[in-house]
């Protein structure tokens, strides 16, 4: 088979990447030898591959620079509301490639790095994953940002700037082993520090009532230091700002040591105060209750909430005072949106700036926080929610509890107001759970909170109404919303897969690349013999791409021509990785059984992390790695079936593998995943989805037909009733031969021959305390495999599938959920006109 061309080969037949006009390519050229002379001059005279991608990085910066300017006066003169997406994780990979795309700068950059000797490709790689989050949460907040600036709002995302980020995973004898993430090791060019814009933060001390009001005194200080990002939309000239704060100690941080003597000591104690924002903590899906974590939380949320104020005080809004104090209009200008309840000290912290600094009456400052504030649940698994001890706040935010009781009181006379003598009801609705360790049930604050609630798919935003919050809902229907998550088109359809970008614009123009809806006119195509021959050309490209790059990273050789069966996430029990290793080991144990018969090749690939603490997860990353040692070296299997655990999957290794996937596995239990949006990024880029009706999986085959998925499994309702039932997993291993082989083999050692004992926790755990029910979905699942066999012997059906996916794919942009957000919770519309670019007139 012919090699596939090079990206930079194919961009340059490529219409959705622009006209690399003359001129463009002549100024990036002359830009980035400026930046590389300028880089040499100072210290070498030989030129390393880092050096040339950071010429070309502050190359690609400098057209960012007057967008960002401009955009940022433009909101100062027009004062719209502005939008505060505050959120502890940012997920935002690399940027270069990204801010060629929106800029529109990608074919000039192309032919200019050409023309110098250079490939583009091989420079984007040296850049470091920003690797600011853990996974679905934070990699939605960084796609968020790229649809608010598309469409025009005054955003700005507000996090913590980690040192450092997600942990590196390295396999070592088939073991997970952390290495930490040392991202900004040769430095960052995408961040601005502003020193000018420091702010204090403080921590401990005690409250004192006065008649004056109440002081919160003798506190010990730590400075927030922002660091600003531009995020550019897409050929609008918009560029937004995500800020990130790290913390510095102030030079006076522990006098006290100094002035005993022991100097040396207290300036190495300034470390103490540091570490706040030295790195993400690793946990999906789980609540670690850390002080140094609920210090994060804190820190992020007093920075960004002064900032606020700053911000709306000396904004113009056409008063004359320089300095705004009535807060009245404050809710009219502001809108923050919490990103879980990570962020949700925001409430009592802006409480008590309106109350103790601002001195605004209490009944009114609750009015207008509620009104500025609302609340994005991400989850039901209740070992994720965050209850925080109460002696822990006592310790380091004592107003902040006085506070919370006091909102809490209020709240409960409420809710007995309208159920008198409901003492059960008042316990499950408090802010407060009484026990023996007294703890503060964060998304109770965030519900009382917020003028608006949301989930993150249908099927989680019911069960948030039915379940989680059943009784809040019960007492504020008005309050509860839907908001299906969404992924930006231009990362995840143009940036990493664009030869299927362009034979997508070839065919109904690029308009679907900020109207994704559009990608519907691709139906009259399905029976378009020349069009399902590309869409199949394309994805063959992608796939011999990607081996190739097994090949050359990790030495492992694959059948390009096999099905492409891909999990990459978190590890997580929920997410059932378990249930495909199950199904790996029923189709190695059918080829063993039948070595001549003929099987359908496959390439099983499973990729993500485990949280370092979490036992369970770094067995299943054992097992699963095991699985592969054993069928990858059994000479009857040769290529008819291999497993690959995909190492250290990141956002980087996600924009490779996406593109190649033909089968994408989303097969949580019911009920148990949000909503995903790695479903959506194969779906957008041409694979077919096996999956339960969990999470955005249920609005998917919603819009393409559920005949158009593989969909099989128990469904809420089948869940629900076979816990009042009661799950027994034995039950299955005794009527299911191929489970009971396939258990059997993991229990004796088959696949860990040095170590027998090694998965009986694992096994232990299936059979006995499986809150995730793998065996009652077995049986549907190896039968749903199956007809996925059947369909990829038909390339030209397969085919037609994936088109209709694709097609049908246009509700999951983050545009459309942003444009809800702004319509439905904060009340601001989005704007289709560009800001004018630097080198035109402002007006």
């Amino acid at each position: 088979m012919a090699a596939p061309l090079s990206d930079g080969e194919r961009r340059k037949q490529i219409s959705v990447r622009g006209i690399a006009g003359l001129g463009d390519v002549a100024e990036v050229r002359k830009s980035f030898n400026r930046h590389l002379h300028f880089t040499l001059v100072k210290d070498r005279n030989v030129a390393t591959p880092r050096d040339y991608y950071f010429a070309l990085a502050h190359t690609v910066r400098d057209h960012l620079v007057g967008r960002w300017i401009r955009t940022q006066q433009h909101y100062y003169e027009r004062d719209p509301k502005r939008i505060y997406y505050l959120s502890l994780e940012f997920y935002m990979g690399r940027t270069l490639q990204n801010t060629m795309v929106n800029l529109g700068l990608q074919n000039a950059c192309d032919e200019a790095i050409y023309q110098l000797g250079l490939d583009l490709e091989e420079l984007e790689e040296i850049e470091e994953d920003a690797g600011l989050g853990n996974g679905g949460l934070g990699r939605l907040a960084a796609c968020f940002l790229d649809s608010m600036a598309t469409l025009g709002l005054a955003a700005y995302g507000y996090g913590i700037r980690y040192e450092f980020g997600i942990f590196n995973q390295k396999i070592v004898d088939g073991w997970q082993v952390e290495e930490a993430d040392d991202w900004l090791r040769y430095g960052n060019p995408w961040e601005k520090a502003r020193p000018e814009y420091m702010l204090p933060v403080h921590f401990y001390g005690r409250v004192e009532h006065t008649p004056e009001g109440v002081k919160w005194i003798d506190t010990q200080v730590v400075l927030a230091m922002p660091y600003d990002t531009p995020v550019p939309g897409y050929k609008n000239n918009t560029v937004n700002t995500m800020r990130l704060w790290s913390a510095k100690a102030p030079n006076d941080f522990n006098l006290q040591e100094f002035n005993m003597g022991d100097y040396i000591e207290a300036v190495l104690d300034r470390n103490l105060a540091e570490n706040i924002s030295r790195v993400l903590y690793p946990n999906d899906n789980f609540f670690e209750g850390k002080e140094l974590r609920l210090k994060q939380e804190y820190f992020v949320v007093a920075a960004t909430l002064q900032d606020i104020i700053r911000r709306f005080k000396s904004s113009k809004f056409g008063c004359r005072d320089p300095v705004r104090t009535c807060f009245e209009t404050f809710p009219d200008k502001v809108a923050i949106q919490l990103n879980d309840t990570h962020p949700a000290l925001s409430i009592p912290e802006l409480m008590r700036i309106l109350v103790d600094v601002e001195k605004v009456d209490w009944d009114k400052a609750w009015e207008i926080t509620k009104r500025t504030c609302a609340y994005t649940n991400h989850t039901v698994l209740p070992e994720a929610l965050e209850r925080w001890p109460v002696s822990m706040f006592e310790k380091l935010l004592p107003r902040h509890l006085e506070i919370i009781y006091a909102l809490n009181q209020m709240h409960l006379d409420r809710v007995a107001a309208l159920y008198p003598g409901d003492i059960d009801r008042l316990r499950r609705m408090s802010v407060i759970e009484e026990g023996d360790c007294k703890r503060i049930n964060m998304a109770h604050l965030c519900v009382i909170g917020s003028h608006a609630v949301n989930g993150v798919a249908r099927i989680h935003s019911d069960i948030v109404k039915n379940s989680v919050f059943k009784d809040f809902y019960e007492l504020e229907p008005e309050k509860f919303q839907n908001k299906t998550n969404g992924i930006t088109p231009r990362r995840w359809l143009l940036l990493c897969n664009p030869g299927l970008a362009d034979i997508i614009a070839e065919k109904i123009g690029e308009g679907f690349i900020t109207d994704l809806s559009q990608l519907k006119k691709l139906l009259e195509f399905i029976d378009n013999e020349t069009f399902i021959r590309d869409v199949a050309k394309v994805k063959q490209e992608n796939k011999l791409k990607f081996a190739a790059y097994l090949e050359e990273q990790y030495k492992v050789k694959i059948n390009p021509m096999s099905m492409f069966d891909v999990q990459v996430k978190r590890i997580h029990e929920y997410k059932r990785q378990l249930l495909n290793c199950l199904h790996a080991i029923t189709l190695y144990n059918r080829i063993r059984c039948n070595p001549s018969k003929s099987f359908v090749p496959r390439t099983i690939m499973i990729g993500g992390k485990a949280a370092p603490g979490y036992h369970m997860a770094k067995m299943i990353i054992k097992l699963i790695t095991s699985i592969g040692e054993v069928i990858n070296n059994d000479p009857y299997v040769g290529d008819k079936l291999k497993v690959i655990f995909l190492e250290n999957y990141r956002v980087s290794l996600a924009e490779k593998v996406i593109p190649a996937a033909d089968l994408s596995q989303q097969i949580s239990t019911a009920g148990t995943e949000a909503s995903g949006t790695g479903n959506m990024k194969f779906m957008l880029n041409g694979a077919l989805t096996i999956g339960t009706m969990d999470g955005a999986n249920v609005e998917m085959a919603e819009e393409a037909g559920e005949e158009n998925l593989f969909i099989f499994g128990m469904r809420v309702e089948d869940v629900e009733a076979l816990d009042r039932k009661g799950y027994n997993a034995r039950e299955y291993y005794e009527r299911l031969p191929e489970l009971r082989q396939a258990i059997d083999q993991i229990t004796s050692g088959f696949f860990s021959p040095r170590d027998p004992g090694c998965f009986k926790d694992v096994v232990n755990m299936l059979m006995y305390h499986d809150r995730f029910k793998v065996f009652a979905d077995y049986e549907a699942y190896i039968k749903c495999q199956g007809q996925v066999d059947q369909l990829f012997m038909d390339p030209r059906e397969w085919t037609r599938k994936v088109i209709r996916n694709i097609a049908c794919s246009g509700k999951f942009s983050s545009d459309r959920t942003i444009t809800e957000y702004a319509r439905e919770i904060w009340g601001v519309e989005p704007s289709a006109t560009a800001i004018p670019p630097p080198n035109l007139p402002r007006n």
